[in-house]
């Protein structure tokens, strides 16, 4: 699995309506419309790079109304649960 944070510049008024398109592609997990540099960023879960490659360099291109695009690749995967986890090696509760 690979994964990607696409960030996007797009048209002010159509914010919404791209948002809602990215949001049927199947490997878009999730779209957040976002304040900053960008206005939309979009999380891939694709299977491979071909894949990830496809929707950035192919799908995006498709959708009207998007100016401008970063896409980051992630490494690694770290979440509260993960990271709980990690710190607590050898702190199991013993009964």
């Amino acid at each position: 699995m690979v994964t990607a944070i696409v960030l996007l510049n797009v048209q002010r008024d159509k914010v919404n309506a791209i948002a809602e398109q990215l949001a049927e592609v199947d490997v878009i997990s999730e779209i957040y419309s976002v304040a900053g540099g960008y206005d939309l960023a979009a999380i891939v879960r694709a299977r491979s790079n071909e894949e990830l490659a496809d929707v950035v360099t192919n799908r995006l291109l498709k959708v009207s109304g998007i100016l401008k695009s970063e896409t980051l690749i992630a490494f690694r995967t770290y979440s509260r649960h993960d990271l709980e986890a990690m710190f607590n090696i050898g702190m199991e509760k013993t009964t």
